[in-house]
């Protein structure tokens, strides 16, 4: 029996695509990459993020040769996640507040000095508008006429940022607060205001807010140590960023920090990793590589726009009573037969192990070939939270591989009724860059490895081998055309299109944005590195007629070339033949040339040149 059950279960893992459309909610299938980048706001819920930013006349000053001031940077930056929030995580909550204004808005005015631009809610083009109109010189004179400059009370800024979270009544997962900012000492060395700053900010991080600084560049530098080192909030792991004492003088260092902090990482899974009988520590699984795609279209009802749900039922074909999910079966062919099984038989045949990592053994890291590579790798960190301790010993099993250079081999189950895989756990050390923010994080990158039959062989087809000259002239040129490569240098044009013409779409744009396709060759660039190198390089390996631009003009035939031409002769059939051909309906074995001929012969009068337009002129001509 056990024998039988891993044959079924073999079978079944080589057949569960015919298997998907039978797929309910309740069940889960580890398929492809696309269903572990799924984000489940209902049960995780859902990350928000406010915007802090200082207003005070310090943020309107532009830097050296007419750099941006800090102000229009953050607006700048704040603009980039309204519309990557939108693109990527829609049901992501942003606010934009303003504080040290003159101008007070925010509900019953309790506040002075602080001005909600946005609520707590969804990001959206409206929004986007609203901040488009705040950049550049004149966004800076409509800051200064909606909203000036005055007095600043960073407590009070804190208070009405919590009460904007308190006034959210779906769930939250995560709450981040960003202040951006160039002055040090907001408060002018204002005791009193610097305690009660300090005091809202505590309370703000005991309900799980998460503070961090945007300080930009200011004459003089920025000291963090006068007042923010108490307000912004500690790492949340030993993999965030912590307050970063240089400041920001270039929008794409600010870009850069901000993408960094307000990216949460979502873990895939959270699992136990079994080191041996009764050791398990807990790790999160988390995707490296994603493959972008554009997002799924959306049916919407045509009188109001909104989307249009469908509910799929099952019916008998012979009674046309609704069949529940109890009385569908599963099949499987096998040896020309259909194996019948419940769905329960087909739960419990697929579960080879309860999710987690198990520990197999160590094998060298020469023994990991590139061909084994599968699909990108998930990278393995530990979970302090879910068991303490798990940290300590995932980093000196993390330590001993990288100095014994090894790797961990695991069979890993994801989620319930998914079959195992066997993952490669690669060391990976912690790498900081000179501002000691973290570049690679320490963990281990799971690499997926095949099975046999994963691994096939090929008849590669006998083919000429080059020469030895030909071989040296082509070393050349790949050394002439050689560059460093870096995967985030290239984007994915279609992409970028699509997604520019939806921004164009929604903000009411003359033109979308022009996308420069960077996955196109520089042919200039390429002809002067080689110079004569191609030329001689054809002169090597193609024949002296090769033309690369175009085809090689057409032999000519023995005719042509004697100055004689040769025409095919004319079909031309009877009137009876053709009717005898309308007879058996053997017109449509007929080509067009001849179907055209047969017209001109009988004087049919055509419409069109499509066979089928033919062949109906005819018939209806002959069968007059």
């Amino acid at each position: 029996p056990e024998m039988w059950n891993v044959l079924v279960a073999r079978l079944l893992h080589a057949s569960m695509a015919q298997w998907n459309d039978y797929h309910h909610e309740d069940e889960d299938v580890d398929g492809e990459e696309r269903d572990e980048s799924g984000v489940d706001y209902t049960s995780t819920g859902r990350d928000s993020l406010v915007f802090l930013v200082d207003a005070s006349k310090e943020m309107f000053i532009k830097g050296e040769d007419e750099e941006p001031s800090p102000f229009d940077m953050t607006m700048q930056c704040v603009r980039s996640v309204y519309t990557s929030k939108i693109i990527s995580s829609d049901k992501d909550l942003v606010a934009l507040v303003f504080y040290g204004t003159e101008q007070s808005k925010n509900p019953r005015n309790s506040f002075k000095h602080v001005y909600i631009y946005h609520d707590l809610d969804l990001p959206g083009a409206r929004r986007v508008q609203d901040v488009d109109g705040l950049r550049g010189e004149k966004g800076a004179q409509v800051a200064g006429e909606t909203m000036g400059s005055g007095n600043t009370n960073l407590g009070e800024a804190l208070w009405c940022c919590s009460n904007l979270y308190s006034d959210i009544k779906l769930r939250l997962s995560h709450k981040r607060l960003m202040i951006f900012t160039c002055r040090d000492t907001p408060h002018g060395g204002d005791g009193e205001r610097d305690r009660q700053a300090r005091t809202k900010a505590s309370d703000l991080k005991e309900t799980g807010v998460v503070i961090d600084l945007m300080h930009l560049m200011k004459p003089g530098g920025f000291d963090v140590s006068l007042f923010f080192c108490d307000v912004v909030s500690p790492p949340e792991d030993e993999a965030e960023l912590g307050l970063q004492m240089e400041p920001c003088g270039k929008l794409e260092d600010l870009q850069k920090r901000v993408r960094a902090k307000e990216m949460k990482k979502r873990s895939v899974a959270r699992l136990n990793l079994c080191l041996g009988e009764g050791m398990n520590v807990a790790v999160g699984v988390y995707i490296t590589a994603l493959q972008a795609r554009k997002p799924n279209a959306i049916k919407l009802y045509r009188d109001n726009n909104e989307p249009v749900r469908t509910k799929t039922r099952l019916y008998h074909t012979q009674t046309g009573s609704l069949l529940l999910p109890s009385d569908t079966k599963r099949v499987q062919v096998y040896a020309g037969r259909q194996i019948v099984m419940e769905k329960d038989e087909v739960d419990v045949i697929k579960k080879f192990s309860d999710p987690g990592l198990e520990l197999i053994g160590f094998k060298p890291m020469e023994r990991l070939k590139l061909h084994h590579h599968l699909r990108s790798a998930v990278f393995i960190y530990p979970e302090e939270e879910m068991v303490t301790g798990s940290a300590c010993v995932f980093t000196a099993l993390l330590r001993r591989c990288s100095e014994r250079n090894v790797f961990a081999l695991c069979k890993y189950t994801r989620i319930r009724n998914s079959p195992p895989r066997f993952l490669a756990l690669v060391p990976q050390k912690e790498e900081v860059d000179d501002g000691q923010a973290q570049i690679v994080a320490p963990g281990f990158h799971g690499i997926f490895l095949p099975y046999a039959d994963d691994i096939r062989t090929l008849d590669t087809p006998q083919l000429p081998t080059a020469s030895e000259s030909q071989v040296d002239k082509m070393k050349e040129i790949v050394h002439k055309l050689r560059f460093k490569y870096r995967s985030d240098a290239f984007e994915n044009p279609v992409l970028q299109q699509h997604y520019r013409n939806l921004e164009a779409l929604a903000l009411d744009l003359m033109a979308p944005e022009h996308i420069e396709d960077l996955t196109m060759p520089n042919v200039n660039m390429m002809d002067q590195r080689l110079g004569s190198l191609a030329q001689e390089f054809r002169d090597l390996v193609y024949p002296a007629d090769y033309n690369p631009e175009g085809k090689t003009a057409p032999k000519r035939k023995p005719a042509e070339a004697a100055g004689g031409t040769e025409k095919k002769p004319k079909v031309e059939m009877s009137e009876d033949e053709l009717r005898g051909h309308v007879q058996k309906g053997n017109l449509g074995k007929l080509t067009v040339p001849v179907l055209k001929d047969a017209c001109k012969q009988f004087g049919v009068k055509v419409t069109g040149t499509k066979k089928q337009e033919l062949i109906d002129a005819l018939t209806a001509q002959l069968t007059k």
